[in-house]
This record gives C-alpha cells, structure tokens and sequence, in this order.
C-alpha cells in the first residue's frame, strides 16, 4: 500500500477472520474443551509410542534369541497345530559352564482347532538313540541317556532324538537356560503351585498351595532326591511351575511387565520360533491354554554296566506316540525304531516286576546277537 492510499481493509486478513473467534465470544468452556482434546491428542500420540516401542522392543529381543532360517512358518500362519521341544539347559547352575545336558526336556503341542495342549517330560535317564546333529561327532554315538543328545548336537541333535523316539514332528524348539527361570518368575510376579509334600531345597516348602517367588521356583523344580517318586516328581514339579508361566505370559496383565520380560527372554533363550510366529502364537493359539494335560514318558531302571538309566517299554512309546500324534491331528501308527527294536531282543523280562533290571543288553547296530561294545 502506498503512503498517500486511505486505509483500506486487507483481504486477506478478512477471509482469516471467518476461521478467528471473537474475543468477547470465547468463554471459560471452551477453554476447557481445548484442554480436553490437547490431552486426548497428547495420550493417543503417548499411546502410539508405547505400542511402537513394545512391538519393537519384542521384535529386538526375539532377533537376538532367533537361530532360525529367517522363514515365517506357514503352519503357525495358518493356525495348524505344532510341537515345540522345550530344553532346559544347565549352563551356570550349580558351577557348571560348559554346554551341559538337557536337564529338562518337555516336548509340548498345540492344537487351536481343538483348543488344547499337551505337555509330554521325557526323563532324563532314558535310554535312546541319539542322533547327534546329522553331522560330526553326532553321527558315531549310538544308545544313551537321552539328555545327552543335547551335550552332543545342541538342540538340533536333541530334537532329531525325540523325533524318532516317538515317531512325531518336532517343529520347533526352545532352548532355555535354567537361570531364566528365576528371572522369567520375577517378571511375572511369582507363580502358584500346589505342593505334593513338605520338603526342604534352599528354601523349605509346605504341603499345600504356595505362591513362589523366582528364587523359591527354581528351588522347587531342582529338587529330585527327596522326591519320593524321584526324577519324575521333579518332572511333575517342573510342568507346575512352566503350566503357569504359560498362563500368566498369555495373559493381558503381563504386558506391564513386558520390558522386563523380554529382557529375560534375549538373555536366556534360543529359539527357532520367528517373531511373527511368537506374535501369532500369542494371537491364535491363546485358547490351548484352557486345557492342558500334562504327563510324562514311564520309564523302568535298569543297569547296563555300572550305569544306572531307565527303559520305557515298547508299549509305553507307543501310548505317547499315539498322544502325541493324535494332539497333532495325526494319524498312529505302528513305532519302529532303535528303541523297539532293543525291547524286543531282551530275553525274561517283566516290565510289570518293580525291580531293577540287570540284565538290559544293548545289541549292535547291525545284529540281533552280537551286544554293542560302546564302539
């Protein structure tokens, strides 16, 4: 506008005063519904980032526990039922350092069509073929304790033991240091078991129902030779303790605790479970969680040598083939393997007399009479 113009009104100032409220026509109200939609964008946008920031933080964590192939798994994308071999390693417990045994090893289902789970512990004594890895060393041992498939081809060798064990799929493994237990507990505030006895671990425990903190749980899974019923006992104990972990962790209540829980689960677990498959787990398959059964491998002591270990009978395998495949939605069929085969060259046994057999013969790979040298 030039000096010598008479003051006209600006247009454009005119056309912004449509959208600009009159001084005199703002009341205390409507300050407060300003205030009111300021918070409601500043906890939607606080709520964008907490939900970004656990997915993210859940997608970091499972990576580094990730040894898998990078592949999602179309039968979990797909809702199938699965198997997922569950090994508890003994790294840095009780002093040791090394790879170690499988001090537990659950080999659980889940079937969502059926809304159920299976929980199978197989003992750690029983004898099996052990695969190895498919490779190396694995490839020359052949009868042994089944925990030390682990110790010979990690969880690989582990799995492909228990695969042809039971002639099931085994597809998925997770392989977990005991020392997460405490932690793992921690973070979701304890967990309820009702105890079959009164015994004394670190930490004395009553008969009855007992809520447990970390340090108590891993007390009360450890225990095995005050347990009457001995390894199996300690299995029993064991399924009480992971049945409700898995029911808290499913939970909604444990997302607070999410930080926490992740940070347990990067530090002491590897898995071959991709994060879309744990996020679809946690989605799909929350409702096998309803029914859990829970059982375990009967085994009968035997001594081969100066070493003590168990044998399960061929009927026994077969019942827990047969669970298993059918939790699967699979057909039975008839068990043949290593471990039939050994049954069935023994000679006067009775798998029905509680004693020790002492006359379990292990025979070559390659003949019904020849017994193996251990070479």
């Amino acid at each position: 506008m030039r000096p010598d113009e008479p003051n006209k009104p600006n247009k454009k100032l005119e056309r912004n005063n449509v959208f600009a409220a009159n001084k005199k026509d703002i009341k205390n109200g409507n300050n407060f519904a300003r205030l009111v939609g300021l918070l409601t964008i500043l906890l939607v946008c606080g709520s964008v980032a907490y939900f970004a920031h656990a997915y993210f933080s859940a997608m970091s964590s499972v990576q580094q526990a990730y040894r898998g192939t990078g592949k999602t798994s179309q039968l979990i994308s797909q809702k199938k039922p699965i198997s997922i071999l569950i090994l508890g390693v003994d790294q840095g417990i009780e002093g040791r350092h090394d790879r170690g045994n499988s001090d537990t090893m659950i080999l659980a289902t889940m079937n969502p069509q059926k809304k159920e789970a299976t929980m199978t512990s197989i003992p750690r004594d029983l004898l099996a073929d052990i695969k190895g890895d498919g490779k190396g060393e694995g490839r020359r041992y052949y009868m042994f304790r089944v925990n030390s498939a682990y110790q010979i081809g990690g969880s690989k060798g582990a799995t492909r033991t228990v695969r042809a064990l039971v002639n099931t799929p085994v597809n998925y493994y997770m392989e977990v240091n005991m020392e997460a237990l405490e932690s793992m507990v921690e973070a979701l505030g304890g967990v309820d078991v009702n105890v079959p006895f009164t015994f004394t671990y670190h930490t004395h425990f009553k008969k009855g129902k007992q809520h447990l903190n970390g340090k108590e749980a891993l007390d009360y899974v450890r225990m095995r030779k005050e347990d009457p019923k001995g390894d199996y006992g300690r299995q029993m104990r064991q399924r009480q303790v992971i049945n409700d972990i898995v029911r808290k962790g499913m939970s909604v209540n444990s997302i607070t605790n999410y930080r926490k829980i992740l940070k347990v689960f990067a530090k002491y677990v590897k898995t071959n479970l991709a994060f879309d498959d744990m996020l679809s787990i946690a989605m799909n398959y929350r409702s096998c969680t309803q029914d859990i059964k829970s059982g375990y491998i009967h085994g009968h002591n035997v001594w081969i040598g100066s070493a003590a270990m168990q044998v399960a009978s061929t009927k026994e395998l077969q019942r827990v083939s047969d669970l298993v495949r059918s939790s699967l939605g699979l057909k039975k069929e008839r068990l043949r393997n290593q471990e039939t085969r050994q049954n069935s060259l023994q000679q006067g046994l009775d798998w029905n007399d509680p004693e020790d057999f002492r006359n379990y013969v292990i025979y070559d790979k390659d003949s019904d009479t020849i017994p193996w040298d251990g070479n």
